[in-house]
């Protein structure tokens, strides 16, 4: 048996063990560099409204958000929805051409960068211009995509996010993929 002496020593020692552990950890910790820490994902909300049935509308209410985990803000950040090019999707979203008459902005706008012609990427950054700062969200919020399917369909919508510092850019978490089946007996075309 332990005298009461000799558990209160192998306390001690153990407790003077936890106070090196902690200042070791401590220490690597401060050595880390920290403030080059961009850590940037993003995401899509949506809601879908299916017909499943020839020539009825359907579309899909989404959003595209990005979020910065990182310590060091994300300059200049823009985003590519892409919309497959074999599908029957129609994008459509709250942007604004660089070129436009338009003298009212709306609020949470973004700004189509790339020929409004394209109708498979949508290249968007936000107005204004600001950096997403560590722990903020920067949302696209709100698009529609819309068809109208005459026969059976399939395809996707994928994300990407860019800046300054990942000119390379960053897929998003998820993507959304849509296919259906439409009977072709009876159609009426």
């Amino acid at each position: 048996m332990h005298t009461m002496r000799e558990v209160r020593k192998k306390i001690a020692a153990l407790q003077e063990m936890n106070t090196s552990y902690w200042k070791e950890i401590r220490s690597l910790v401060s050595e880390m560099n920290l403030e080059n820490n961009l850590q940037v994902i993003s995401y899509f909300t949506y809601s879908l409204s299916i017909a499943h049935e020839p020539k009825q509308e359907n579309f899909c209410l989404g959003s595209f958000h990005i979020h910065n985990l990182g310590t060091k803000p994300l300059t200049n950040p823009y985003i590519c929805i892409k919309v497959s090019a074999a599908s029957p999707f129609e994008f459509s979203g709250k942007y604004t051409y660089k070129d436009s008459k338009q003298t009212i902005r709306m609020a949470n706008a973004w700004e189509r960068i790339n020929d409004p012609s394209e109708k498979e990427e949508f290249w968007l950054k936000p107005t204004p211009d600001h950096p997403l700062e560590p722990s903020e969200t920067l949302s696209f919020s709100n698009f529609q995509v819309k068809w109208q399917p005459k026969s059976s369909y399939t395809g996707s919508i994928l994300g990407f996010v860019y800046g300054e510092e990942i000119k390379e850019g960053v897929n998003s978490l998820n993507h959304i993929s849509i296919n259906g089946k439409v009977e072709e007996g009876d159609n009426d075309d």
